[in-house]
């Protein structure tokens, strides 16, 4: 009989991908571990998607800078935060952000989706994911698609970001698939910086992160056929730890999660501290 394909989103390869044994609390484990605490950042991110998402849903001749307030506060999760002004703070912070990325968008450019699901199938897998946007763009032989994904981390991001980024490529690969057109841009927005991030893949690239996909793919299957055949969960699913366990759901869970400190929900959304007097 031949091998059932492995039914997948970017998040799922990508939590194996940094630690198997959250892969098996996530994905498993039935029922699953109770999880932390939710995370501010996570809440942040949410908000700012659905405020975009809404955005586009308007007719092109309400998109402006001016309804941003409204859309935020209809979308606004305030779980996470520390207290209500450090949430106030945040909201400011990412209304701007908001108002400045809009301001650099034409109102009457449709793209050819918004929170867009595609799907496709490979030998191994059957791969689904959520876009945040995909456009289109003029090419040398006719329009082209190109992925974009909003990003709201504190951290800025580079070209080596959106290069490496599995989940872009697959976006990519599915798409072009499920449109019939090319799709070999994928960027990466960062909104708080106002920077964009971008890679051109070619074939190539694109079917080399779906092979490696496809590598994990196989990796998860074989961890969850050992276990079924009654072998250590524990062996099968092993900890990688690494600082991401500081921001890890399953950290009280994880013994090797347990051994290290871990953050405050609010952690990633916290203005970094002043500098002594003197320095800058």
């Amino acid at each position: 009989m031949p091998e059932r394909l492995f039914v997948c989103t970017p998040s799922r390869l990508g939590a194996y991908a940094d630690c198997p044994r959250r892969y098996r609390h996530a994905y498993v484990d039935r029922p699953a571990p109770p999880k932390g605490p939710p995370w501010a950042h996570n809440s942040l991110g949410a908000s700012v998607h659905t405020a975009l998402k809404n955005w586009y849903a308007l007719p092109a001749d309400r998109r402006r800078p001016e309804v941003l307030p409204t859309l935020l506060k209809g979308t606004w999760v305030r779980d996470g935060y520390r207290d209500d002004a450090q949430e106030r703070d945040v909201y400011r912070r990412a209304l701007g952000w908001l108002e400045t990325y809009v301001g650099g968008l034409d109102p009457a450019d449709e793209p050819v989706g918004v929170e867009r699901v595609v799907a496709t199938k490979t030998g191994v897998l059957a791969f689904n994911g959520r876009t945040d946007r995909i456009d289109s763009r003029p090419g040398p032989d006719g329009p082209e698609l190109v992925i974009v994904d909003y990003k709201t981390g504190r951290t800025g991001l580079d070209a080596d970001d959106a290069r490496g980024s599995q989940a872009l490529a697959l976006y990519a690969y599915a798409a072009e698939r499920v449109f019939r057109r090319p799709c070999r841009r994928v960027e990466l927005h960062h909104l708080p910086s106002g920077t964009v991030a971008a890679h051109e893949h070619t074939a190539d690239s694109l079917a080399r992160q779906v092979t490696r996909a496809e590598q994990t793919a196989q990796d998860i299957m074989a961890a969850e056929r050992l276990i079924a055949d009654g072998g250590d969960p524990d062996a099968a699913f092993p900890t990688t730890p690494s600082p991401r366990c500081a921001w890890c759901d399953y950290r009280r869970t994880c013994p090797a999660g347990a051994e290290l400190p871990g953050k405050e929900p609010w952690a990633a959304v916290d203005r970094p501290a002043e500098p002594p007097a003197g320095q800058g």
